[in-house]
């Protein structure tokens, strides 16, 4: 699970609370139906204005990435792969990869090398590489973009709530006590608008176009490594040349560890 995520909102919710503590609001304020219907019920209702079904059927699954990012093949893991692809292709032919493509796990790489040994030339592989991370980071932009709009309509409903709820004041203006309820749940509204709008919508939406942004880089990388096999470029070349996607800390340890293997490989 991821640690971030649950953090956060347990900070979100915690911030919130023991405010409302401090400054003597009663928690129970908080449980206004008609705020949550308006808040909750009128985000959902935008949303559905504004996407197509087909889109939002994905949120469920957004969420899930949210508390468990998935699975995605770290940049060490491309070096080492196409080292040891460049190794096999150097020693045996391209066209005896082939026999190696079940072993690799990521699919992107297994489908560049597909491609490599069907003989299609480099512009021609690059090409519908570079269109399959096109597709993968369109759908990644719009799935955040529905937590974005989310987040950008839920404090705009809180002022609409608000206002709903001080029409109500205004008829208990006789009542005193009525008429200080009656403002105070007015608010409430505004509260729910902005916490979830701020604290959960957009931090959402920044989550997954950061996540999406670590596997965009990762399939540019393999794109890179792929092209540089076709080209005939040796294991060490293809290990300097992915090295500049990692961070300089890594790099070192990286270049140290493949050192140690070739050591171990030779001995």
């Amino acid at each position: 699970m991821e640690k971030s995520t649950v953090i956060g909102l347990t900070l979100g919710f915690l911030a919130v609370g023991t405010g409302m503590v401090l400054k003597g609001a009663s928690l129970m304020a908080l449980w206004n139906p008609a705020a949550i219907m308006i808040i909750v019920v009128g985000t959902a209702a935008a949303v559905l204005n504004a996407f197509p079904m087909d889109e939002l059927k994905k949120v469920p699954k957004l969420v899930k990435i949210i508390f468990k990012e998935p699975q995605i093949t770290s940049k060490r893991e491309v070096i080492h792969s196409f080292m040891a692809l460049a190794t096999i292709a150097r020693r045996e032919g391209l066209l005896f990869l082939e026999s190696h493509l079940e072993s690799i796990e990521d699919p992107f790489i297994r489908n560049g090398m597909q491609l490599v040994i069907d003989g299609g030339d480099a512009e021609y592989v690059k090409l519908l590489l570079e269109e399959e991370i096109y597709a993968t980071e369109e759908r990644h932009r719009v799935g955040a973009l529905i937590f974005t709009q989310a987040g950008t309509y839920a404090p705009t409903l809180g002022v609409l709530g608000a206002v709903v709820g001080l029409i109500a004041a205004l008829g208990n203006l006789s009542d005193i006590e009525k008429l200080g309820h009656s403002i105070a749940a007015a608010f409430v509204a505004t509260l729910l608008g902005i916490f979830t709008g701020y604290v959960l919508w957009h931090p959402i939406a920044n989550k997954l176009k950061r996540i999406s942004r670590k596997e965009i880089e990762i399939k540019q990388m393999i794109v890179e490594g792929v092209l540089a096999i076709q080209a005939g470029k040796s294991p060490m070349a293809i290990e300097q040349m992915l090295l500049v996607y990692l961070p300089v800390s890594e790099r070192r340890a990286e270049r140290e560890e493949n050192n140690v293997q070739e050591t171990q490989g030779t001995a």
